[in-house]
């Protein structure tokens, strides 16, 4: 990479970098400002008095709600191939995204969770939130002056007038653009102008419901208009607002509302602390479950779909064929290992149930003389170019197995750990039709010496494995793999750094049935292996979600090869 192309990639990097300082910065000057500002006894006995009365509470909170479903219905009235809960699930993705991102980066997350989630174009869903979100700064900047135009003078100040200009500009740029998408994508804007203006100013009077509900349980009796302007105030003022939430924008704003409508400013204060409590804790919450609800999550597939979990069907089970005429190649993937491969390769027996075996060595770009002592002790070596990786290396042995004409492709490390001599064991349910994946598992056979470190986080990584295929499996990291010539073939290891997880969810989601044979293990005895958790974590699972979420279509396709 030479430098300007460096330059490229540091750039977007830092400026992220600043973006997070500066929210945290932001962040933290808020919360010391409103923690020398509050009065303890106050604010606890309005937290105190807003959680006595949970029918209250709830039903403030479903008006909240109400607000977004609101919402979320003119979205999908404007773009109609939208569907509701997506929408929905969008508008409170976002309004998480506020709560926890700075200036106001949550807004980007309603247009990824629909491009995403629900396939809608970029330029739709761009559209339709600036004009919508254009439109909802309108009509809380319009309720504000109406309701309380001296308020909104003291609280704002002038600033606000030119900043509604500009967002009068973008709601309009947003409609122009929405129309000129109109023509191909079925949206008819004309229709909905009346409806998006009068939903907007209907959920801010909803949402002003938590203020007005804030304020009676800090001892401040106000009526619903006041509610409303109050609101407006606060939702105008914090626009702009840096630190994630808006918090200390929103509490400053709010309190002089308060204290301009002839409230104490100790107790407006505790006031608007509780009324952005309640929407922070109700944003975390919604915004939670519509990460993943509906289907599919913003995050993407986290598990394998129900139907296609085993959909070769349990061991034995039709769907599996029979083995072809070949013999059963061994292959060893192998960097620096010469202290033991000639030893691995020596006991692997000459043949298996009256199949021939093969034995390969995969170099991985040795820099010793692990190459030379593997051909000495008798297996053939195949050495591709440099380092890659043990995915690298198995997707390598994949294929040179395929090109033998091998019947059963079998792989094991070549540390001494596993057990050549066991090689009957992998290849027994795949020569005799019952399986097209097998893994030996050491947790089902006998386990000489495990670290104690390592045998927990094998455990813990083969669980979440099982949950995310949907399949009862007990050794999800196991060296010691054999696969039917159909399954070598078809199977796809979406990274160099490792194959474990990935190969398996890769099979599984394509049809191939699974099976597991207890094998023994013994722990290295020398050299070291390449393990180490958080590198392991960090190319793991992204290759794990790339896994369930291939880039070219959200659901992976079954082949004709797969059984069914």
């Amino acid at each position: 990479m030479n430098e300007a192309s460096a330059q490229s990639v540091l750039r977007p990097r830092r400026a992220r970098h600043l973006v997070w300082w500066i929210g945290a910065a932001a962040l933290l000057v808020s919360l010391g400002l409103v923690v020398r500002t509050i009065e303890p006894q106050i604010l606890a006995a309005s937290l105190r008095a807003a959680l006595s009365s949970p029918a209250a509470l709830l039903a403030v909170l479903a008006l909240y709600s109400l607000a977004f479903a609101i919402r979320a219905g003119v979205w999908c009235r404007i773009v109609p191939s939208l569907p509701f809960g997506h929408a929905l699930a969008a508008v409170h993705v976002s309004l998480a995204g506020n709560h926890v991102l700075p200036l106001r980066l949550g807004e980007a997350l309603r247009v990824t969770s629909v491009v995403r989630r629900a396939r809608i174009p970029l330029g739709a869903a761009t559209a339709s939130t600036l004009m919508l979100r254009a439109a909802d700064v309108v009509a809380v900047v319009a309720l504000a002056a109406l309701l309380g135009s001296k308020v909104m003078g003291e609280v704002v100040g002038s600033w606000m007038w030119a900043l509604l200009a500009l967002v009068a500009a973008v709601w309009a740029a947003g409609l122009v653009w929405l129309r000129r998408l109109g023509r191909a994508r079925n949206i008819d804007v004309r229709a909905s102008v009346g409806l998006v203006a009068v939903s907007a100013v209907v959920a801010w009077i909803l949402e002003s419901g938590v203020i007005w509900y804030a304020a009676r349980s800090a001892g401040i009796e106000i009526g619903l208009l006041d509610a409303v302007l109050v609101t407006a105030v606060t939702i105008a003022a914090q626009v702009v607002a840096v630190a994630p939430g808006g918090l200390g924008t929103y509490e400053a704003a709010a309190t002089a509302a308060f204290v301009a409508l002839g409230a104490d400013p100790g107790t407006a204060l505790a006031a608007a602390v509780t009324a952005h409590a309640l929407k922070t804790v109700y944003a975390l919450a919604a915004g939670g479950v519509a990460l993943f609800v509906p289907a599919p999550g913003l995050l993407g597939r986290l598990r394998l779909s129900p139907p296609t979990a085993c959909p070769g069907g349990a061991p034995g089970q039709a769907g599996v064929a029979a083995a072809a005429e070949g013999a059963v190649v061994l292959f060893l993937p192998a960097r620096d290992e010469e202290a033991t491969v000639a030893d691995v390769v020596r006991r692997v027996p000459p043949s298996v149930l009256a199949r021939p075996v093969v034995c390969l060595v995969v170099d991985d770009g040795s820099t010793d003389r692990t190459a030379e002592l593997a051909r000495a002790a008798g297996a053939e070596v195949v050495s591709p170019a440099g380092h890659r990786g043990l995915g690298a290396a198995v997707r390598t042995g994949l294929r040179e197995a395929g090109a033998r004409g091998a019947a059963a492709v079998v792989f094991c490390d070549a540390d001494g750990e596993y057990a050549p001599e066991e090689l009957d064991r992998l290849v027994a349910p795949i020569l005799a039709g019952e399986a097209d994946y097998v893994v030996g598992s050491r947790f089902d056979g006998e386990i000489a010496r495990m670290l104690p470190h390592r045998r927990l986080g094998n455990l813990v990584l083969t669980r979440l494995l099982s949950f995310v295929a949907r399949a009862p499996l007990s050794d999800g990291q196991s060296g010691y793999r054999a696969l039917s010539a159909r399954a070598a073939a078809d199977a796809e290891i979406v990274h160099d750094f490792n194959y474990a997880q990935v190969l398996t969810l890769d099979l599984l989601a394509k049809g191939y049935a699974y099976a597991e044979v207890p094998i023994s293990y013994g722990f290295r005895e020398t050299g070291r292996s390449f393990v180490r958790l958080f590198p392991y974590l960090r190319n793991v699972l992204p290759a794990v979600h790339r896994e369930l979420n291939p880039p070219s279509s959200p659901e992976r396709p079954q082949p004709a090869s797969a059984g069914a």
